[in-house]
């Protein structure tokens, strides 16, 4: 009879584990999307997700790219600023109209996807020549030039929008439909969070919140239902939501909780400010003949933008701006819905 021989011990401390197997075309949690995550891996499936209108987890899908790129016209040589870069589309289709000779600076102050941008636009062949990424809210766009002693730039685009890698991961608070911890900050090493927000503010004041920063009509009785009180996730904020308006359908219900989520996202992040400070500062960024293009996503920022190039117009300072806000089209909507709201203005500076 032969002896039981000795189990020989493995070199690797941890054990081998299986992926879990990828549940379905559309996995639920965000985690649970490790191919949509993984798009040079599983191009296939991520071509899918896109094919069927979504936005895969983890990414962006640039709005209105051949609009802008027909509005900015970048030529060789130019200094372009993209001074929301996000996840790089527009940078990415804007760049290689650059060369030879042009460079682009791209800001952003997400410190968790600035640098996943700037790898992803590494790896297709953009070096420190032509693209620098710089870590900056867009208000911070005369300090960003400055420091690379370029001066001025050529053509600037500032997309408004929340990107899609923000909003589809519920670690950052940002999304009614997924549950996470109420934070909302685009820079979660800074500001206070909506859950703080929401606990510090008054009903007065959150009333009037509500109405600056999303036209809510409901914003007496939201106020006086969330003002003062504890949320921890955004899950907790939307039931109160839908409780404060039980007379309200479903569909009504959801777009109060979408600007709920909007109105507190603007005041974390003091948009409003920045953006204020951004087209202040803008003509003195912009060298002679330069363009800007901006794309907005609901009427406070529209609103800020139109009436800066219409007196920027009068001034003189721009010698032309569109008079006519442009929207996607009709087959960008139904293939990003998430394009919908989107408004593109423009201004090119003067001569002088």
């Amino acid at each position: 009879m032969s002896e039981t021989q000795p189990r020989v011990p493995s070199d690797d401390p941890v054990p081998h584990r299986r992926r879990p197997r990828y549940r379905g075309t559309h996995p639920r949690r965000f985690e649970e999307k490790y191919k949509e995550l993984n798009p040079e891996r599983y191009a296939a499936t991520v071509a899918k997700v896109v094919a069927s209108g979504k936005t895969p987890a983890g990414s962006h899908r640039s709005i209105m790219v051949a609009e802008i790129l027909e509005i900015l016209a970048p030529q060789p040589g130019d200094v372009a600023l993209d001074a929301t870069l996000g996840h790089g589309g527009h940078a990415q289709e804007i760049l290689p109209r650059l060369q030879p000779g042009g460079r682009l600076l791209g800001l952003d102050a997400d410190p968790i996807e600035l640098p996943k941008t700037e790898t992803r636009l590494r790896a297709l062949g953009f070096g420190a020549d032509v693209f620098t990424a710089h870590r900056s809210n867009f208000a911070g766009l005369p300090q960003v030039l400055a420091q690379t002693e370029l001066g001025r730039a050529d053509l600037i685009l500032a997309d408004l929008g929340v990107s899609s890698m923000q909003i589809d991961d519920p670690t950052r608070g940002f999304s009614v439909k997924l549950d996470g911890p109420l934070d909302m900050r685009m820079n979660p090493q800074r500001s206070e969070t909506a859950a703080g927000l929401l606990q510090r503010i008054t009903p007065v004041a959150l009333a009037a919140l509500l109405l600056e920063n999303s036209d809510e009509p409901q914003a007496a009785t939201l106020a006086s239902a969330l003002a003062g009180k504890s949320f921890a996730t955004t899950r907790t904020l939307s039931v109160a939501i839908r409780t404060a308006l039980p007379r309200l359908s479903k569909e009504d219900l959801d777009l109060t909780a979408r600007r709920v989520f909007q109105a507190l996202r603007i005041t974390v992040n003091d948009e409003f400010s920045a953006l204020e400070t951004f087209l202040r500062n803008l003509p003195g960024c912009l060298n002679p003949g330069g363009r800007v293009a901006i794309l907005s996503f609901h009427s406070g920022e529209d609103r800020r933008v139109k009436k800066a190039f219409e007196a920027g117009f009068r001034a003189g300072v721009y010698a032309e701006i569109a008079h006519e806000v442009q929207r996607p089209t009709a087959a960008e909507r139904n293939a990003n819905p998430r394009s919908a709201p989107a408004k593109l203005r423009w201004a090119q500076r003067s001569d002088s």
